[in-house]
């Protein structure tokens, strides 16, 4: 609501008197120029009462002239604009009615500021229709003209949305996050049994873990190693809780580049290491916070007010390269960015939802939460308001979202809560959920001693060749990867001296949170001159074939590339592949496919320069099943590719 000085107005009435006190003829209503005396004696000295910043006293005298002639309209006029400044919106409310009813078009910002008023009583489609009449009279005003122009746009939007509400029931997460302190800015890992948040300790913020356990959030503790005796704030978690992103402020001695900019900690032999500031790549001289990373991590987004942007605070985003480093941050566009401010981004792990807050665009007053989703090209879509009651007239905060896409966190100072600003939950709207994702949670270790291993673990998109995500176990031999639906996933796991593992995770149709994947993988190590070979078949999951035929398809040359990429490697190694079939169609036919499979790929081998000696084949047909043929999905186990080293 605006609430400009009653000097700015008086002003703007002098402006308005001159343009319209030039009436053809004698209007039903005095005017400064043509009032009785007595009455433009009251109101002269009521302006200058108002000059002086004594609008109780204005009022007085704007009274006694309206009381002498009861239709002087510029008296009205200044007694509405005195009753605004005192923020006594209902009579104000009242005085520019009068106004508009002695004449419409006298001093049209009275209507911008009846819009006001009916704003501030939620009476939005007379907030709109009063701000609409206001830009139809050409406002030369340039403050005025965005104000109005905003309000109108707001105005229509809420008078549609409470009518028309979606389901918002938030709940408590509970004791064990919640306190007397305030609690804020919730981020989650993938398997939604992490929470990492802000707690305000006095005047100190600082990080605090909740771990999810019996159905409840357990006692928060702080964040051991990233805490200091200063800030910090505006986290967000990677989703296998391994890296920590932050914003913290003012920190001269440790490479920061500006006021506020951008910190990293990588959870590391079960502690959180020092924090870093990000390079001057992405930290700049200007404010950087609130900073989220993608699930694949190749993406980093936040909000600066960094040069070149669209308005005051923007949302802005960078990309790991090959090499490690950042790219140079980019903003996300006029689609998303306005004159406003945005801030708090959130993507999505199904990496095309990204929420967000923002009071540059249509919505119920200040900051509202919205949602974009990524569009085939690359480019943004136009953001969605998440609609009322969950944004309201006051200021939303940060929304995190669970993996499944059915629950989002926020933060909100609540009645019943357990102190200032607590964390709830609540079911996100249907239209607002991201689309399906699902996760891989791996354990490696060494297939002779059991013992963890750290391993690269690349999945690979198969319809592109591209590789979605790429990164290492933690010391323990685990990983958690998200997995978006839409993709046929190759995953490959590798380390040095051993042999790989290969899996498919087929979720082009769908994914669910429900399902995901667990996986123990036990790497072969390569056998040495002395140790003797393994009879261990490494199966080729990955490698497909045309229906019926032995013609290897596209999406096969990825996993073949690595495996001769490993036989270059260790040119001591020699393997033998292994071609097998289901137990559909005659022995003979089956044992023919499976040879020729077989070959196939020993001939896709010997055309990346491995050598025929290192190399041979054998078909298996139906004869070494590893699941019952009497299901589809043990015969599409049986037919597999493999082999083994001799």
């Amino acid at each position: 609501m605006n609430r400009n000085p009653l000097l700015l107005l008086i002003a703007l009435c002098f402006c308005v008197a001159a343009a319209f006190a030039q009436p053809t003829s004698v209007p039903p209503y005095f005017t400064v120029e043509s009032a009785p005396n007595k009455a433009k004696n009251a109101y002269n000295d009521g302006v200058s009462e108002a000059r002086k910043g004594n609008t109780a006293i204005a009022i007085g005298f704007f009274e006694r002239a309206l009381k002498e002639s009861p239709t002087f309209i510029d008296a009205q006029l200044m007694w509405a604009d005195a009753q605004y400044e005192s923020m006594d919106f209902e009579r104000a409310r009242e005085g520019y009615k009068k106004v508009l009813a002695l004449d419409a078009n006298y001093a049209p910002r009275a209507h911008f500021y009846l819009a006001n008023c009916y704003w501030g009583e939620d009476s939005y489609e007379n907030a709109a229709f009063h701000a609409e009449q206001y830009l139809a009279s050409n406002p030369q005003n340039p403050k005025l003209l965005r104000e109005a122009r905003r309000l109108a746009e707001n105005a229509r939007f809420a008078a549609h949305a409470v009518k028309n509400p979606v389901p918002f029931k938030p709940l408590s997460v509970g004791p064990g996050i919640n306190s007397p302190a305030d609690e804020y800015l919730p981020s989650l890992t993938a398997d939604g049994l992490t929470m990492i948040f802000t707690r305000r300790d006095g005047y100190d913020e600082n990080f605090y873990q909740s771990d999810w356990k019996d159905n409840a959030w357990q006692k928060a503790v702080p964040l051991v190693g990233v805490n200091t005796p200063m800030n910090e704030g505006a986290q967000h978690i990677s989703p296998d809780g391994s890296w920590l992103v932050f914003t913290a402020c003012n920190r001269r001695d440790d490479g920061s580049q500006g006021s506020c900019d951008l910190y990293w900690s990588q959870f590391k032999n079960s502690a959180w290491t020092k924090p870093m500031p990000f390079s001057a790549a992405i930290n700049s001289r200007d404010w950087e916070a609130q900073p989220c990373i993608s699930a694949d991590g190749k993406t980093l987004f936040f909000s600066s007010t960094r040069p070149g942007g669209k308005g005051g605070k923007d949302l802005w985003s960078t990309t790991r390269q090959p090499n490690g480093k950042w790219s140079k941050p980019e903003n996300l566009g006029d689609t998303i960015n306005t004159e406003g401010d945005e801030q708090t981004p959130f993507l999505h792990p199904d990496g095309q939802t990204l929420y967000f807050t923002s009071d540059g665009l249509p919505g119920m007053g200040q900051n509202d939460l919205y949602f974009a989703r990524r569009q085939p090209d690359g480019t943004w879509g136009k953001p969605q308001n998440l609609g009322f009651p969950i944004n309201t007239k006051a200021s939303e905060g940060t929304l995190t979202v669970s993996l499944d896409g059915r629950t989002a966190y926020f933060a909100a100072n609540r009645p019943g809560g357990q102190g200032g600003i607590d964390i709830y939950q609540f079911d996100l709207p249907e239209h607002a959920r991201p689309r399906p994702v699902t996760y891989a949670r791996a354990r490696v270790r060494d297939a002779a001693t059991g013992k963890p291993l750290v391993a690269k673990v690349d999945f690979v998109d198969l319809k592109t060749g591209q590789s979605y995500v790429s990164s290492f176990t933690k010391s323990d031999g685990a990983t958690l990867v998200c997995l978006p639906a839409g993709m046929n996933y190759a995953l490959n796991v590798s380390k040095e001296k051993y042999l790989f593992y290969s899996e498919n995770f087929n979720l082009v149709d769908t994914a669910t949170f429900a399902e995901p994947f667990f996986l123990n993988i036990d790497l072969q190590p390569i056998p040495g001159d002395s140790a003797a070979p393994s009879t261990r078949p490494v199966v080729l999951r990955n490698v497909f074939f045309e229906t019926g035929s032995a013609a290897l398809r596209p999406e096969s040359f990825t996993e073949l590339d690595h495996l001769a990429a490993l036989l270059n490697d260790v040119s001591s190694l020699r393997i033998q592949i292994g071609g097998h079939t289901d137990n559909v169609g005659d022995e003979a036919s089956n044992q023919r496919l499976s040879e020729a499979r077989a070959k196939a790929v020993y001939d896709y081998l010997i055309s990346k320069s491995i050598a025929r000696e290192r190399l041979q084949y054998k078909g298996f047909g139906k004869n070494h099943p590893v699941a019952p043929n009497d299901t589809p999905e043990g015969r599409a186990k049986n037919r597999r590719t493999e082999f083994v080293v001799w």
